[in-house]
This record gives C-alpha cells, structure tokens and sequence, in this order.
C-alpha cells in the first residue's frame, strides 16, 4: 500500500514556473513508477509526465514537453513536476499515480495503469 500527497500547487501568473511535490508513504518507493496526471473543469483526467522507478527514464505529454520536467528521490519518497512557462490552459488539479513495476524501462502513461492516486493539487495560471 502506497500513499501519497502532493503539494505545491497555487495561484500564479502566465509565464510563472511551480514545482509540485509528491511525498510517498512505505519503504518501497524505488519498486514505483510515478506519474503525473492534471484535470481541467468539465474534461476528461490526462497524462502530463512519468518516470521509472530509478529515475533512468521520464516521459512527457506533447503540450508539456520543453516546459515540465519530472524528478524523484528515492531516498527521500518524493516525486517532482518543475512547471516552467505555465500557461492558463495549465489550470487543472493535477494528481500524482503510482505503478507497482520491476521495469526500469517501460514508461506508463495511461490512468488505468497506475494503482495508486494522492488527492490532488490545485494550479491556477491566470492573469
């Protein structure tokens, strides 16, 4: 059982950077795959970023890519989305997910996939 908690999210303006955080309950945080994944009101939960359980491998979402960037330290359970250039169509709750995985390769980017969700952090880019 993993739990997790985000943190970082907040109001800022466009072109203002945030880094979420997601700390990670239990001794096993290596043995994860992490993801980040963001809703916006009346649309559907998407992938925003993952990255294998070592940290070897991250993966973005196109609308991300260049501005995000996904970390972890094992030592300390925690997962991080550094969001630079945030744009209002940045405004969503965005979640942190935890796979189970012995794959330092494969990259998740699908909800369904992930067994384990924290309860959101809210971002809200606007002028």
């Amino acid at each position: 059982q993993v739990q997790l908690v985000e943190s970082g999210g907040g109001l800022v303006q466009p072109g203002e950077s945030l880094r979420l955080s997601c700390a990670a309950s239990g001794r096993t945080f290596s043995s994860y795959a992490m993801g980040w994944f963001r809703q916006a009101p009346g649309k559907e939960r998407e992938f925003v970023s993952s990255i294998s359980r070592i940290g070897s491998r991250t993966y973005y979402a196109d609308s991300v890519k260049g501005r995000f960037a996904i970390t972890r330290d094992n030592d300390k359970n925690t997962v991080y989305l550094q969001m630079n250039s945030l744009r209002p169509e940045d405004t969503a709750v965005y979640y942190c997910a935890a796979k189970s995985t012995y794959s330092s390769s494969i990259m998740y980017s699908r909800d369904h996939e992930y067994e384990y969700w924290g309860q959101g952090t809210q971002v809200t880019v606007s002028s």
